[in-house]
């Protein structure tokens, strides 16, 4: 863990956040991409309809689409961050919704690495914790280095094997 996160008390710094892999803003950006294909479609066949002025449709939807492409992934991106401590794992995300969740490696009873088709393609991978309890259970840490993933795994396994000790 970065030393400079970490303050003299021993809780982690605000501004210590450590940015996700850059590779992740892509992903987001194809995964966009796919959400708004259908959209830019139906716009077009209302259009081909003659139902509506010509771009009264269209023109919107490609705009908002375009947006929700280009702006709205790289926004998401910058919004994440993590930090991993000696013994928990703080991780941050939301632009409308701010969520800061710290989980306490005491409390992890199962971790997982996923990978999906895009991600293996980029790669990277999602680090999963699940805790016991029933809110939030379980937290997601998206866009991570593939090797970066499965590193964290196994220091948290190892933190868990050595306090179960």
């Amino acid at each position: 863990m970065d030393n400079d996160a970490v303050t003299t008390n021993g809780s982690i710094a605000e501004d210590a956040l450590t940015s996700l892999h850059p590779n992740h803003v892509k992903l987001l950006r194809i995964q966009a991409a796919l959400i708004a294909i259908p959209f830019v479609i139906t716009s077009l066949v209302l259009e081909g309809t003659d139902l509506v002025p010509p771009g009264l449709i269209f023109g919107p939807v490609a705009l908002i689409a375009l947006l929700a492409i280009v702006r709205v992934p790289l926004r998401r991106h910058h919004a994440r961050g993590y930090v991993m401590g000696a013994d928990l794992l703080r991780v941050v995300r939301g632009i409308l919704f701010r969520s800061d969740s710290v989980v306490p490696f005491g409390r992890v009873q199962h971790i997982d690495v996923n990978q999906g088709p895009l991600e293996r393609y980029y790669g990277l991978a999602t680090l999963t914790l699940y805790t016991a309890g029933t809110h939030n259970a379980s937290v997601h840490l998206p866009g991570l280095e593939q090797g970066l993933a499965r590193a964290m795994r196994e220091e948290i396994r190892a933190h868990i094997r050595q306090e179960t000790l």
